[in-house]
């Protein structure tokens, strides 16, 4: 069975930085891509990162020249690096396995607060 634990969440004052990791365990076919996402209350949610079988990322708008992403493929693990964090980055964020044609895997998500 395939578990996706995420880990690094947490309270940050602005300006300050946290990376988040999501482990994926048991075997996965077919992987497309990893990522996050967030949701803060109230919105959708949205799109953060993703990093693409072959090294190819993507970024919002919002976080792009201070958020970076990475993946460990021997360990199945992704990472997001966030620096330069606003109050407007807070959200519950959530580890996403997209596959192709087949179901994406979700973790459970981790809350970012950035507040003073």
């Amino acid at each position: 069975q395939v578990q996706l634990v995420e880990s690094g969440g947490g309270l940050v004052q602005p300006g300050g930085s946290l990376r988040l990791s999501c482990a994926a365990s048991g075997r996965i076919w077919s992987i497309n891509a990893m990522g996050w996402y967030r949701q803060a209350p109230g919105k959708q949610r949205e799109l953060v990162a993703r990093i693409i079988s072959g090294g190819i990322t993507n970024y919002a708008d919002s976080v792009k020249g201070r958020f970076t992403i990475s993946r460990d493929n021997a360990k199945n693990t992704v990472y997001l690096q966030m620096n330069s964090l606003k109050p407007e980055d807070t959200a519950v964020y959530y580890c996403n396995i997209n596959r192709i044609h087949l179901s994406d895997y979700w973790g459970q998500g981790t809350q970012v607060t950035v507040s003073s």
